[in-house]
């Protein structure tokens, strides 16, 4: 018997060892591909800039320092740095009005999409996700021609005579705004069709036979069951909101930078590599916050119902 045992237990080390062996490729891939990349950004970090976007091979914790301070030329003390701190509340503060925009206009949708006859849920996903068979480009340049000066919105104002002269909509946060809606709103449609496609609508029957308002049936049937729907949705929308980088560099006019431009000014004009690495990391642990509370989120949500 013990000999039996010793067998099955080498013969499970053998299986585990060989499994290693025919992952270790993909798992190089892997690290060559996605982590090898991050290490060089994390090492940039805490170097010196070169005079010519480059870096210097010399230990420095300036770019970090520079994320949220800046040192004045002439005494060298540190104070806030305001741009920065703007930029900062701009992206999170753009980041969230588009995950509450798209979750109010995508939840009737979902739920719309859910109720129709089964044959035809599909054309009406098929319609949804048209505006994914576009180019990110030409989607922003199609909001920026309706929402310019001489756009159809202004048109149409003007000629109702609700204004005398175009509204100044683009090149603003409202435009940035409208335009990361309109982007992103299939990416919060998507995940609450699948959690309402699921849901047993006779629950719902149940709560008007019970007396319930549309409200509570919607306070307390419907939104609690689709609610990793919403979470999931709202976690797809508010990552790319929040690292956008060509909505705000059209719509925004280069005036309302975000965390994308801010980055992207720092490796090319500004040249200062380890401040755009610095500020780059900075942006991947704000989203590896917001992952963190949707684990933990859906992780409490399955140990209560489950």
């Amino acid at each position: 018997m013990a000999d039996a045992a010793e067998r099955l237990q080498d013969s499970e080390k053998q299986d585990v060892r060989n499994r290693w062996l025919l992952s270790a490729p993909a798992l190089l891939i892997i690290f060559l591909a996605a982590i090898g990349p991050l290490l060089i950004v994390l090492v940039y970090s805490f170097l010196a800039p070169g005079p010519y976007g480059d870096v210097k091979w010399q230990f420095s914790t300036d770019a970090w320092t520079s994320v949220l301070f800046e040192r004045d030329i002439f005494d060298d003390t540190l104070s806030l740095a305001d741009a920065h701190l703007s930029i900062f509340w701009r992206s999170v503060k753009l980041a969230l009005a588009t995950t509450v925009l798209t979750f109010v206009v995508g939840f009737p949708t979902a739920y719309f999409i859910a109720t129709r006859p089964e044959n035809k849920r599909d054309l009406w996903l098929f319609l949804i996700t048209i505006p994914f068979w576009t180019n990110l480009l030409i989607r922003t340049f199609a909001i920026l021609e309706i929402i310019r000066n001489e756009g159809v919105v202004n048109k149409l104002l003007l000629g109702a005579g609700l204004v005398e002269r175009p509204v100044q909509m683009l090149f603003t946060d409202f435009a940035i705004m409208v335009g990361m809606v309109y982007v992103y709103l299939p990416l919060m449609v998507l995940p609450l069709y699948a959690s309402m496609e699921k849901l047993d609508f006779r629950l719902v029957e149940a709560g008007y036979d019970l007396y319930a308002t549309r409200f509570k049936v919607l306070r307390r049937i419907i939104f609690p069951l689709v609610k990793p729907g919403a979470v999931a949705g709202s976690i797809l929308v508010f990552i790319p909101s929040l690292g956008a980088y060509v909505t705000p560099s059209i719509l925004g006019g280069g005036k309302n930078l975000m965390l994308g431009n801010l980055i992207e000014l720092q490796f090319g004009q500004g040249r200062n590599w380890p401040l755009g690495a610095a500020l780059s990391i900075t942006l991947m642990i704000i989203v590896m916050v917001a992952l963190l509370a949707y684990v933990r989120n859906a992780g409490s949500e399955g140990g209560r119902h489950g």
